[in-house]
């Protein structure tokens, strides 16, 4: 999920075109952990961290996935091929009860928060293909929910965890907009996605490199946010179990390192990868100075006592959906530095995937891009039909 906001000038004055005096936007990606079971709770959490995040000033968000809701790291729901334990399916009912809907009053409260902020809910993301065993619990999106969103401070989308290695769905999300092909295009920079927003769960340092490739194969800012969890930050056992491990975990062992990162267009790490605790990773991203040279400034941390309940902002990520809005932030350490998506037109230059480095005449791809249902009533469409006569 990812929440956009700005002082009540930048949302009211900003202007798309070339002014080299507009201000720079500030992007946040954050390392959390859930309060798991406890949707509310991780609410109140959201919004303690969305007040501490706007005195920052950040004005786009990029919370881990799963982050409302939970990711359930380390459980099996008792599944094994041809059985399910009463022990797992009590379980999944108490995961799903933690579970929201997209809209929902859990929705109507986050938006309420970015409200704050001059912040909205803009929509949905939901997840294309779960990995491995996420696939016993969680569903499948479709073409309809891969949108990206033209905001003032860039155009913004959205792909998680391991469907970022799906280069199909990358393609489609290169090509949401369209794709610089043309000196006059180049002028307006009217590219494809800006700001891409990668929530994840994977802290390996092999993603990394998904990260970096991704952000030179769509010539696009890259914000990757992972969790940051310790076995205590999971009911213990018997309650929650970590199959295969939890005799050999304590409750300060560490289940997801996080590696949150920002990257640049050139492929270069703007801040992080952050694998020490929770903290929030920025850039300032200078939307509009678009031809001019990145200027860098030195990277600043801050530290919050963690025993403080103001800890980090949240924009989550619910379950297997992200929900995009737009809304300000910061977190408890910060990171940050300062790009200019000039360097997007810069390396367009170079390699434009679906512009003048594609051969639709050899390579296309088509996007059905409608909600896939599994049940539709001909009865239904007759009437829709009758209604036009």
């Amino acid at each position: 999920m990812a929440i956009v906001a700005s002082d009540a000038p930048l949302f009211a004055e900003v202007d798309m075109g070339a002014d080299s005096s507009a201000p720079t936007v500030r992007a946040t990606v954050v390392q959390a952990s859930t309060i798991f079971y406890d949707t509310p709770a991780t609410l109140d959490k959201a919004e303690r961290l969305l007040a501490e995040a706007a005195g920052y000033g950040s004005q786009l968000v990029v919370f881990p996935e799963a982050f409302i809701g939970g990711y359930p790291r380390g459980s099996n729901f008792g599944v094994t091929i041809g059985n399910r334990t009463a022990k797992g399916k009590e379980e999944f009912r108490k995961y799903h009860a933690s579970a929201i809907d997209v809209p929902g009053p859990e929705v109507e409260r986050l938006a309420a928060m970015a409200g704050k902020y001059k912040g909205h809910f803009l929509g949905k993301h939901r997840k294309i293909m779960p990995t491995a065993l996420e696939r016993i619990i969680w569903g499948f999106g479709d073409g309809s929910t891969i949108p990206v969103f033209e905001t003032p401070i860039g155009k913004i989308g959205a792909a998680i965890c391991w469907e970022n290695r799906m280069p199909l769905l990358r393609t489609a999300m290169y090509a949401k907009v369209n794709s610089v092909e043309s000196f006059e295009q180049w002028c307006t920079l009217a590219s494809g996605i800006e700001i891409y927003c990668a929530p994840t769960a994977d802290s390996r340092e092999v993603w990394q490199a998904s990260m970096t490739h991704i952000a030179l194969e769509g010539g696009c800012f890259v914000l990757s946010a992972n969790q940051f969890c310790r076995r205590k930050d999971y009911p213990p056992p018997p309650e929650y179990e970590f199959s295969g491990t939890e005799q050999d975990l304590t409750p300060d062992s560490i289940v997801c390192a996080g590696g949150s990162v920002i990257i640049s267009p050139s492929g270069s790490v703007l801040a992080g990868p952050n694998y020490d605790g929770e903290a929030l990773i920025s850039a300032d991203l200078d939307i509009l100075q678009v031809f001019q040279q990145i200027v860098w400034h030195p990277v600043t941390i801050r530290k919050t006592d963690t025993t403080m309940n103001t800890q980090l902002e949240i924009i989550p990520s619910v379950s297997h959906v992200a929900v995009l809005f737009l809304e300000q932030n910061s977190v408890s350490d910060h990171y940050q530095c300062w790009p200019d998506l000039g360097e997007i037109a810069r390396a367009k230059f170079d390699f434009d995937v679906v512009g003048h480095y594609s051969r639709p005449e050899v390579l296309s791809l088509v996007v059905r891009d409608h909600p896939a249902t599994p049940v539709t009533f001909t009865s239904a469409s007759a009437k829709t039909e009758g209604s036009h006569k």
